[in-house]
């Protein structure tokens, strides 16, 4: 598959540098890694690592860490994926751990709120930023703009469960891939589908039932030791089933997350959900690993029968545990698949459209954000069939609207980096905040 075979410990040195240096979300990352691996190295040709890429796509999960995990397969087996995909979280799971801490430590103090004041104002930009990206490249036709339009107006208006939207974006796709391949922008029928030889069904079982006990472990454990109802069970299932539906990248489950973690189990407030996000953006690593900030605060507030500190631990080494186990039982059941899988022309059709459904998660999940950010005071409202947040008008923030329109100014317009933004944002927040 390559000009030149690494040995496994030239792949450890790359890979581990590659973990170091994965900053600027999945479009920076996979960006690194095809100059790392393709152009540098030579490990892997243009169209293995495109092909590759492409076979990530169809996946739940982040696609760079997947990538990084297939290509670490190909060149070693089995420890080359594990190495990889590893060394690809490590530093992130590592600098998110240490300031989970340090959030922890220092939330009741003044500056450190008006720090993060400045960040929550930026990643509103930020967000509003990935979805100008993906709609520009996910909506080119009228049926995937529907689709966009029908996901936001159900989430933000009828407040329906993300997985069913999710699932019914996928179910049209499908049946469009079948009798209306040009709504999706999909090539004719009978182009290559389908052709490569079969694996072995036997060894993907095998393979399934493996990684499932490896995901299952841990829930087992805290099941017959603290019971079902303990609040690590809780991050555990629930991010477990996040795992299940994270096609579309971070932003896509991102709404979804909060909303659960915020109004349904009262993990965090909304601010907070911010924060983590903006610790996130700024770390390397892929964005999900907002959910480890997630964990380590939803057990370190319900502690018993461990002190805080290492109830926090456990929840966000638990919570990456289940959102991660998942990602190498994809990649290692379905890697022997690829070639088959690039052709199947229904899957591509359903995730397709759960691409363009995505769209409308992120506007929704911009639209909570702004709410949350700008203004104080949010309630929910119903109205018939309606349900919906609504702003007290008399609550807006003007420090926060202002960071809120310097930041989509200097990130949309003046195009600088996520990571520069988001300093200099937070700085702002500090400064201002001293001096009103």
């Amino acid at each position: 598959m390559t000009s030149e075979h690494p040995t496994f410990g030239e792949s450890v040195r790359v890979f581990a540098r590659i973990g170091l240096l994965s900053f600027g979300g999945p479009a920076g990352q996979i960006a690194l890694m095809h100059d790392e691996l393709v152009d540098k190295h030579r490990w892997v040709d243009e169209p293995q690592f495109l092909h590759a890429l492409n076979f990530c796509h169809l996946l739940p999960g982040p696609e760079a860490q997947q990538l990084a995990t297939y290509i670490g397969w190909r060149l070693h087996g089995l420890r080359g994926g594990l190495m990889a995909g590893t060394l690809f979280l490590l530093p992130g799971v590592a600098i998110i751990m240490a300031l989970s801490m340090l959030y922890v430590a220092a939330a009741g103090l003044d500056w450190f709120a008006a720090l993060f004041l400045g960040i929550k104002a930026a990643v509103l930009a930020v967000v509003v930023q990935a979805l100008i990206r993906i709609a520009g490249r996910a909506l080119d036709t009228a049926f995937k703009r529907a689709l966009a339009a029908i996901a936001f107006v159900a989430l933000a208006l009828f407040d329906l469960p993300f997985p069913l939207v999710v699932l019914g974006a996928g179910l049209a796709g499908w049946l469009a891939a079948n009798w209306r391949p040009g709504w999706l922008a999909l090539k004719p029928v009978g182009q290559g589908e389908d052709v490569t030889p079969r694996p072995s069904v036997a060894a993907t079982l095998r393979i399934i039932a493996a990684w499932g006990a490896i995901w299952a472990l841990p829930l087992l454990a805290i099941w017959a030791t603290l019971g079902d109802d303990h609040v690590l069970m809780q991050i555990g299932l629930f991010f477990s089933q996040l795992a299940v539906v994270t096609f579309g990248g971070a932003y896509a489950v991102l709404a979804y997350m909060a909303q659960q973690a915020v109004q349904g189990f009262g993990w965090l407030s909304a601010g907070e959900m911010a924060d983590g996000l903006g610790l996130a953006e700024t770390t390397p690593g892929p964005l999900i690993l907002v959910t480890q900030f997630v964990g380590f605060l939803a057990a370190y507030r319900d502690a018993a029968p461990f002190t805080p500190l290492v109830a926090g631990l456990l929840g966000a080494l638990l919570t990456i545990w289940v959102t991660f186990a998942p990602c190498f039982l994809w990649i290692f059941t379905f890697a022997p698949w690829i070639d088959r899988l690039q052709h199947a022309r229904r899957l591509k059709g359903a995730l397709a459209a759960i691409t363009a459904s995505v769209v409308g998660v992120i506007a929704n999940l911009s639209l909570w954000f702004a709410l949350h950010v700008i203004f104080t005071r949010v309630e929910e409202r119903e109205l018939g069939p309606l349900r919906f947040d609504w702003p007290d008008s008399g609550s807006i923030d003007g420090l926060a609207l202002a960071l809120a329109v310097w930041a989509a100014v200097h990130l949309l317009v003046l195009k600088r980096s996520v990571v520069e933004v988001l300093g200099v944002a937070a700085a702002l927040g500090l400064v201002v905040s001293m001096f009103i």
